[in-house]
Order: C-alpha cells, then structure tokens, then sequence
C-alpha cells in the first residue's frame, strides 16, 4: 500500500504539468526562438574565429541543458514557497501521501515538459547551425543524460525544501544561481580551461551535475575528446554520487520540513 500510493501521488502530481503541454501549445515559440537567439549570438562568434565546428554544437547541447536548469530552479525549487503562498502546502503536509512522491511527481512533469523544449532547441540548433552531431553513442549519451536529469532534479528536491525553510531569502537564492551557473558548467564553452585554474573553482564546478554530465555527452555526440575535462567512466561515477547525495539530502531536509508544519507549527503563513 505506502508504495502503490508514493506512485499514484507522484503521477498524480506530473499530470498536472504534462497535459499544459497540450493546454498551452503557444508556448513553443517563447521557449525555443528566444533561447535561439543567444546559440544564434555564440554560434556567429564562434564562427567568426574560424573555431571548430563542434563548438557551435557544444553552444546548441549547453542552450538545450540550460533549459533543465531553469527548470529545477523555478518548477522544482521555489515552487514549494509558492504553494504556501497560495494556500496548497498545508493540503501537501495533511495529505497521507509521503511529500518524497509530491516532489518526485513535480520532477517528472517537469522533465517531461523540459524534455520537449530541450529537443526542439536542439533540433532547431543542428538544423540552423549544422552542428556536427554524431549518433555513434547515442545510447551511452542517453544513459549518461538520464543520470544527469537524476541527479539535477534531485538537487532540485533539495532546492525545494530549502528555499521553503528559508523564506523570503529563497527569491535572492535563485536569482543568484542562474548567471554564475552558466559559467560554472561551461554551457557556452568547452569547462577543460577549469584544469588551469583553482582547484575550488573546478570543486565547485563539479558540484552541479550539468557540468560533468554535459563534458561527458560533447565527448559521446562530438568527435574527438580534445576538450574534454575527464573521462567519461569518471564524470558517470561523479554523477552517480550527486544523485545519492542529493536524494538522501533532499529526504533529510523534507523530514526536517515536516516537522516545522507538523509538531512546531512554524510552516504556514499566519492568518491563512
């Protein structure tokens, strides 16, 4: 029965965010012309200094990533502050349903919403750019970005609990890890020049799974292994451990949550 309904809550949780797919169709043209236009920006210039040509697909698959971060960030992270703003978190913490299968129905809608975006970003980039995608190890690549999408949106349950036991700083959080994040995960630019600088920056830059998931897809989709920053049984084992890591924290922190709204009473908003 606990694990019949941890799955009926968590595909109940995604329908929600599946079907606006076919709600809002619209939105298709927001989420890949504009995303287009910073790849078209990268791509002119990498171009212009007669880079390699697998540049411009290393700027098409980091566009094509970015929008899973977004994605973690605002669908998976601050939606749990949301909800309590609207009233629906204390529906949440009442609910039998374990919170763990709440915010694993919120990351699988938002996978498959991101997925869509992501494919028509890339789709849209190979066939304007003519970026030099090879199929050779199109099923190690999808291995490897399913574990990536693990461990992302595993950070992102933790995200989501945090930000809820932080309030309002929550809002300031999440502006600050969109800019410095695409420079730490090379979404623009091979991340082998990390090897050159600090070890804590390169630390940090592993620390965010888009880093080594993306390293080791450019070596899997792009010829050659010029840019790479490790080897790739390396950066799935790095993989592996942020998505532990990031799971048992996120449980961690949602018992923790709980116990504020269940025993303190210190969760909601007063006068709600």
């Amino acid at each position: 029965m606990p694990v019949t309904l941890f799955f009926q809550a968590m595909f109940a949780r995604s329908y929600a965010r599946v079907i606006w797919l076919f709600r809002n169709r619209t939105w298709i043209l927001q989420e890949t012309i504009l995303p287009m236009l910073s790849v078209a920006a990268f791509a002119y210039a990498y171009r212009a200094m007669n880079a390699p040509d697998r540049f411009v697909g290393y700027v098409v698959l980091g566009a094509a990533m970015t929008a899973f971060w977004f994605n973690v960030l605002w669908s998976m992270g601050a939606h749990l502050y949301w909800e309590r703003d609207s009233g629906n978190l204390e529906l949440y913490i009442l609910a039998p349903a374990p919170m763990m299968a709440i915010l694993a129905g919120m990351a699988l809608g938002g996978m498959a919403t991101t997925v869509v975006r992501a494919t028509a970003i890339l789709v849209t980039g190979v066939l304007l750019f003519d970026a030099p995608i090879t199929f050779q190890h199109a099923g190690s690549a999808l291995g490897v970005f399913a574990l990536t999408l693990v461990a992302l949106y595993g950070l992102g349950m933790m995200f989501a609990s945090l930000f809820l036991l932080w309030g309002r700083e929550a809002w300031h959080i999440v502006n600050l890890l969109q800019e410095p994040v695409f420079l730490l995960t090379g979404m623009n630019f091979p991340v082998k020049i990390f090897l050159s600088l600090p070890v804590v920056i390169l630390g940090a830059a592993l620390f965010i799974p888009l880093t080594a998931g993306m390293d080791a897809m450019r070596q899997l989709l792009f010829s050659g292994t010029a840019d790479r920053l490790m080897a790739i049984e390396y950066e799935v084992a790095i993989l592996a451990g942020l998505a532990v890591l990031f799971l048992a924290s996120a449980r961690w922190f949602l018992n923790v949550l709980e116990t504020k709204a269940k025993v303190d009473g210190k969760l909601g908003l007063r006068w709600q």
